[in-house]
C-alpha cells in the first residue's frame, strides 16, 4: 500500500483530522493527540527520546492553523499554539491511525 494519503481535512467542529489513505479506509484523529505526538526536536527529546511536552500542557481546544505538505512524505502542521516545527510523515501518521487512538469512519 502506497502510504501517502488521498485526502486530509481538518474538521474543527468535532477537532479531528480526518485522513482517507490510498486503500479507502478513513481515520480521524483527534486534534490534541496529534499535536502531543509531535516528533520534533521541541517535543521529542534528541538524544534521549523522551518526550518533553506534556498532554496537558496543550489546550482542549487546539487546532490547525495552516497545513501543508513537505515533499512528497509529510505533513506539516502550524498550531493555534503557535508551534510549527513537527513534520509528520506518512508513516507516522499511519501509524497514530493504526496504533493509537483513532476513530476508524466508514467511507462516505
Amino acid at each position: 500500500m502506497s502510504l501517502a494519503p488521498k485526502s486530509l481535512r481538518a474538521l474543527k467542529d468535532v477537532r479531528m483530522l480526518e485522513i482517507t489513505w490510498s486503500d479507502g479506509s478513513v481515520f480521524r484523529l483527534p486534534f490534541k493527540l496529534v499535536r502531543v505526538e509531535c516528533p520534533c526536536a521541541q517535543c521529542i527529546h534528541e538524544i534521549t527520546g523522551e518526550r518533553m511536552i506534556q498532554p496537558d500542557s496543550v489546550p482542549e481546544d487546539i487546532h490547525p492553523i495552516e497545513l501543508g505538505y513537505s515533499g512528497n512524505y509529510a505533513l506539516k502542521v502550524v498550531w493555534s499554539d503557535g508551534h510549527g516545527s513537527g513534520i509528520f510523515t506518512w508513516e507516522r501518521l499511519h501509524g497514530l491511525c493504526s496504533h493509537i487512538a483513532a476513530v476508524k469512519v466508514s467511507p462516505a
